[in-house]
């Protein structure tokens, strides 16, 4: 039963809720967040950048190609290329 609750959307599946961050960093004003998840047997490289502009909590949630046998390894990745969006375009990432 359960099999077929899941199969047709029935069930709750604990992939299909918001991931966690697994590692957070301050950087140049903003918090980048990794939150990698498992994809096909891997960790697919995720994250968030968020700030804080005029009392209001703006995000940008990004994914990337890139996975990684081990969650942690995913989550380095999330950080950098977190850092990289940053550099190259601050806060138009939220425009």
């Amino acid at each position: 039963m359960s099999f077929l609750k899941k199969l047709f959307g029935g069930g709750s599946s604990g992939e299909a809720s918001a991931p966690k961050a697994s590692r957070t960093l301050e950087y140049n004003g903003f918090v980048i967040a990794a939150t990698p998840y498992k994809e096909g047997g891997q960790w697919q490289t995720c994250g968030t950048v968020a700030k804080t502009i005029g009392g209001e909590v703006k995000e940008h949630r990004f994914i990337r190609a890139d996975r990684f046998a081990d969650e942690e390894a995913a989550a380095d990745h999330a950080i950098l290329k977190g850092q990289q969006i940053v550099d190259q375009l601050g806060e138009r990432v939220f425009s």
